[in-house]
């Protein structure tokens, strides 16, 4: 079963918070009016009770944690590799929460407006069909754009987008793209028939659309449809560590900014 860490985080710093604050208006008082009236047993009378002590101990830490965390920034790791060759499994990265906007924690509302996502941004967001996990992709089409892909070419309102051919790596071959101000890398799996993912489709107002690097191995626009503005998370823009396996250790070779 998935943990919905933000609404646990949310809990924990409410609760610890609360019991902390009981205590200082109500509790505190009465230990001490206790420790007046006993005889030679104050020290026992105004002892902490654990669960306020632990209270006291963590909600500074977990409202940092939950500030940073809603508003700031938020790490990730690559589950899959329908970012390759820009993002591999087991990398480790930074989101920018603050980048389109201040949202709630848990309920998403967004409570200020900052920017908006632009063509060529890769974006952590909640799919559309759950609503709940997080998948990681690159902004192709804005609002009101008329996307289409074919003969794994793709165009924006009618225009070609640009790539080059880069190198062949077998099994995929290796271009760049250039999307909006953005020239990234693109995976194209080689000697690959058939016609799928094609198709063309209108951006709504409010909504983008969604490719993977890897083209011919990422389930995206194409096949669920565009991203509403309101489940995008925010920005990826670093990469920090890459950790593949709990039987490998972490290494930093691949530290850096993601284009």
């Amino acid at each position: 079963m998935d943990i919905d860490f933000p609404l646990v985080l949310v809990i924990l710093t409410f609760a610890t918070g609360l019991i902390w604050l009981l205590d200082i208006l109500f509790l505190r008082k009465r230990r001490l009016t206790g420790a007046e009236k006993a005889d030679g047993g104050a020290e026992e009378e105004t002892k902490e009770p654990y669960l306020v002590d632990l209270s006291r101990s963590f909600f500074p830490v977990l409202a940092v944690v939950l500030v940073l965390r809603s508003f700031l920034v938020e790490p990730f790791q690559i589950p899959s590799g329908s970012m390759l060759p820009t993002l591999e499994v087991g990398d480790f990265i930074l989101v920018n929460k603050f980048a389109y906007g201040l949202r709630l924690p848990v309920a998403g509302t967004k409570i200020l407006e900052v920017d908006d996502p632009e063509r060529g941004d890769v974006i952590v967001f909640r799919y559309p069909e759950d609503g709940s996990t997080n998948y990681i992709k690159r902004v192709v089409g804005m609002p009101g754009d008329r996307v289409r892909y074919q003969d794994r070419e793709l165009f924006i309102n009618g225009e070609k987008v640009d790539s080059r051919f880069v190198a062949r790596l077998p099994p995929v071959e290796l271009k760049r793209e250039q999307l909006g101000d953005v020239e990234h890398d693109i995976f194209l799996t080689l000697g690959r028939t058939g016609r799928s993912g094609e198709g063309e489709w209108l951006v709504p107002e409010g909504e983008y659309f969604v490719m993977g690097d890897n083209r011919d191995n990422s389930n995206d626009s194409r096949y669920w449809g565009t991203v509403p503005d309101e489940l995008v998370v925010g920005k990826a823009f670093a990469i920090w560590m890459h950790w593949q396996s709990l039987t490998s250790l972490p290494s930093f070779g691949r530290v850096g900014g993601i284009e």
